[in-house]
């Protein structure tokens, strides 16, 4: 009957027969759930330093990435500087052959002149001898 009196003023006795104002369900729900906000506070830390993890991970990666992607577009440019340069170069060549043919050409009727020339002069030595 005690028990009912003091229940109904909000004191309850617990398992050490101490008093208390909570019901003892009320009171190990309580502890339960602290015990529950730790476990779950614990769990938030593991997890924060998984992704911290992960993250620090993901950097690593993300610059290994970006310093591969460079030298990519180094070895692009070097590959289209070198095209350039190639390209360049053959006309440069066609300019030297062209510039050789026509010296050629050039050379060809100087020769043809000269043969012409000789011809003639061989000719009129011919015809000087036969005069005599």
């Amino acid at each position: 009957m005690a028990d009912e009196a003091l229940a109904r003023a909000g004191l309850h006795f617990d398992e050490l027969n101490k008093i208390r104002v909570l019901e003892p369900d009320v009171a190990q729900q309580t502890v339960e759930l602290k015990e529950e906000c730790k476990e779950f506070v614990d769990k938030i830390g593991d997890f924060q330093k998984i992704v911290g993890s992960f993250i620090e991970v993901v950097d690593n990666v993300s610059k290994e990435v970006e310093k591969e992607k460079m030298k990519a577009l180094g070895s692009r440019n070097l590959l289209k500087s070198i095209a350039k340069q190639r390209e360049a170069q053959q006309q440069q060549l066609q300019a030297l052959i062209t510039e050789r043919k026509m010296q050629l050409e050039r050379l060809r009727i100087q020769y043809e002149a000269l043969q012409k020339e000789e011809n003639e002069q061989n000719e009129f030595i011919e015809q000087f001898i036969l005069q005599k």
